[in-house]
């Protein structure tokens, strides 16, 4: 179908628009025109099987027996209809257009029924029949051509993703939440299945595929298309969950359309009611929300992550509660089927911004979560993506391609594929989307991803320098706390003797007042070691009649007060060793595969020779810097140059404002 051609059968659909306008707001247009769209598939669908149906209907309707599955046998899908009644009979029918849709829509089967329950359907029903534009309503969709033969099941995807764009731009939605552009999903499905591809043609090969966060059913759709390229006898069973009630039933009608059975489209929160607990998947591959917070469902997970560990989902850790983009990813990764003799595994991909590659501190949630995953060897590879690709943001998207059986020359890798310069300009910008993929550049990438390891060995390779692979160990780091000691001076002022008067331990100990009494005369003096500083307070305190307190509180209470640091004071001990200066500690990210007292040597000791680790602090930590790897550098433009353009610039302002003063 052309692009023409669905936006035509779209604009035929939102044409009903023009009646709602007055008695509906903007924002609640798609309250009508989605569940009719749907209901017109439905009807369309059901049309060349509808006389065999009712036939089937009144032999079997007043027999003690469950009639549904004679029904949906001769309806030849998964759902069906016992009405009468069609759109354009109840539109003919002004009168008793709510009575007669109504009993219509309770005509059909419970699952097309919890369809359009989701879509609260009732309630638009009576709404429109009260503003007395139910009969006309009907009647326009029932003008609207949507039978198989002309609209096939792809291309009433598109219909119904321009349906929905529009609805989130009135209601001032995010149009990204329920569907990714199409030319994103079929890169991200063959990155996903084709390793596969030999395998996937064998005879009778049965194959699952699942998207937690499904929305429409695109990527659902696209997987089994996909499968069924290679081979039209496979057998392709699709699975999902979503929690915005109108993409669920878009996509349940959708999978009962085409003939998958709907009871595997979930409602509902993947997260807190997992739709599909237990379940083991060939596939798996989603879309979540960039950046969304998690508390909604933090008591169900933080319950499950501290009470079954790895034993449930989540046992790698928890990210930040502002971003649950790594919880669907260890979601997802708990329904692989395990490697049994070199046989079974799963693939799995997933769409995410930047923030999983490096948010996050060493043995942080994220952190752990990319350790377990990496040292699993689970991921296979990052794709980076161009922005400005989805209809919701314009940031940089990444593909997250991860499987429990890589191939043996994968083991052990990670590739990294730049595909950020992959794209063609849209002559007319959807949302945030002014960028698309074309056919081309599809397959260049899906050949590149493919060819990763081949193309980093050869320097002649024309996309050498857009694909990296890397060791496992290359993502992780220590943190190490490098300290250096407390070196301090010790002073009688003005000053230090304000923080004795105001220190809580020395309040505690003794007169304070008294006590800073006895130290004025020593007001000026200066020491270089604490002995000598004790020698001289203990002596100013006995003179004045102040006993000296017994207890470690009061000394370094004292210490702290009229402790001055100094690059060449004293070193502070404790049993014997340096004192760590808080406000001198720093911290190294070094390399996993390296030395870190080694590291310590090279890069650290010559600028600061008495610096030491301290091993108790260090931490283990794994990003993926993926930026940095692929960054390259462009000097600045001469100074000459940059001089040249402004004084030119200055010249054309300076011609311009001389038009306006003439």
């Amino acid at each position: 179908m052309s692009t023409s051609k669905h936006t035509e059968l779209a604009n035929h659909a939102w044409s009903v628009a023009d009646l709602l306008r007055g008695d509906y707001k903007q924002s609640d247009y798609g309250k009508v025109i989605l569940p009719f769209t749907v209901l017109r598939r439905l009807e369309c669908v059901l049309a060349p099987t509808k006389d065999r149906v009712l036939e089937t209907y009144d032999r079997f309707k007043d027999k003690d027996i469950d009639v549904s599955k004679f029904l949906r046998k001769a309806s030849g899908h998964s759902f069906y209809n016992v009405s009468g009644y069609s759109l354009k009979a109840i539109a003919n029918d002004p009168a008793y257009a709510a009575k007669n849709l109504l009993a219509y829509i309770g005509a059909f089967s419970e699952n097309a029924q919890e369809v359009m329950d989701r879509y609260d359907f009732a309630a638009q029903v009576k709404r429109l029949d009260n503003a007395n534009l139910l009969y006309q309503v009907v009647g326009r969709f029932a003008d609207l051509d949507l039978r198989p033969e002309v609209v096939s099941n792809h291309q009433m995807g598109y219909v119904f993703e321009e349906l929905i764009r529009r609805f989130s731009e009135q209601s001032n939605e995010t149009a990204g939440e329920h569907f990714t552009p199409r030319e994103v999903i079929e890169l991200m499905v063959n990155l996903l299945l084709a390793p596969d591809d030999d395998a996937l043609t064998v005879p009778g090969v049965v194959r699952t595929v699942l998207d937690p966060a499904c929305g429409t059913g695109g990527m659902l759709s696209a997987a089994e298309e996909h499968i069924t390229q290679h081979n039209p006898k496979a057998t392709v069973q699709v699975f999902g969950q979503e929690l915005n009630p109108e993409s669920w039933a878009i996509c349940r009608s959708d999978m009962m359309i085409k003939g998958q059975d709907p009871e595997n489209i979930k409602f509902g929160n993947s997260f807190s009611d997992d739709g599909h607990r237990g379940g083991q998947f060939d596939y798996l591959l989603a879309n979540p929300p960039f950046g969304v917070e998690w508390k909604k469902v933090k008591d169900e997970i933080e319950r499950e992550y501290e009470t079954l560990g790895f034993s449930g989902r989540f046992g790698a850790g928890l990210p930040r509660i502002n971003d649950g983009s790594l919880l669907f990813l260890q979601h997802m990764l708990s329904k692989m089927k395990p490697v049994v003799d070199g046989k079974g595994g799963s693939r799995v991909a997933i769409v995410f911004n930047g923030s999983p590659l490096f948010t996050g501190a060493a043995e942080s949630g994220e952190s752990r979560i990319r350790q377990w995953i990496i040292e699993n060897d689970w991921l296979e590879g990052i794709v980076a993506l161009p922005d400005q690709l989805f209809y919701n943001t314009g940031i940089s998207t990444y593909f997250w391609i991860l499987t429990n059986r890589k191939s043996p020359d994968h083991q052990g890798k990670v590739i990294l594929l730049d595909a950020r310069e992959h794209f063609a300009k849209m002559r007319k910008s959807l949302g945030d989307k002014r960028k698309y993929l074309t056919p081309a550049q599809i397959a260049e990438i899906t050949r590149l991803y493919g060819d990763a390891l081949h193309a980093v060995q050869d320097p002649e390779h024309p996309q050498h320098g857009k694909v990296k692979v890397f060791d496992n160990d290359d993502f992780g780091y220590r943190r190490i706390t490098v300290e250096r000691p407390l070196k301090l001076r010790f002073e009688i002022t003005a000053e230090t003797l304000a923080q004795v008067r105001e220190s809580k331990p020395i309040q505690k100990a003794l007169d304070v007042e008294a006590f800073t009494a006895a130290l004025k005369p020593l007001l000026g003096q200066v020491c270089t070691t604490k002995r000598a500083a004790w020698d001289a307070v203990r002596s100013a305190m006995a003179e004045a009649g102040v006993l000296w307190p017994s207890g470690a509180p009061f000394q370094k209470a004292l210490r702290d007060a009229i402790g001055v640091r100094d690059p060449e004071g004293e070193v502070q001990l404790i049993k014997g060793a340096p004192e760590p200066d808080a406000e001198l500690r720093d911290f190294e990210n070094v390399p996993l595969n390296e030395d870190v007292d080694e590291y310590l040597s090279r890069e650290v000791v010559p600028h600061v020779p008495d610096a030491w680790i301290d091993h108790s602090k260090t931490k283990i930590g794994y990003e993926i810097p993926f930026t940095r790897h692929f960054y390259v550098y462009k000097p600045p433009r001469p100074l000459a140059e940059i001089d040249a353009e402004l004084k030119a610039l200055e010249a054309e302002i300076q011609s311009l404002l001389t038009e306006v003063t003439e």
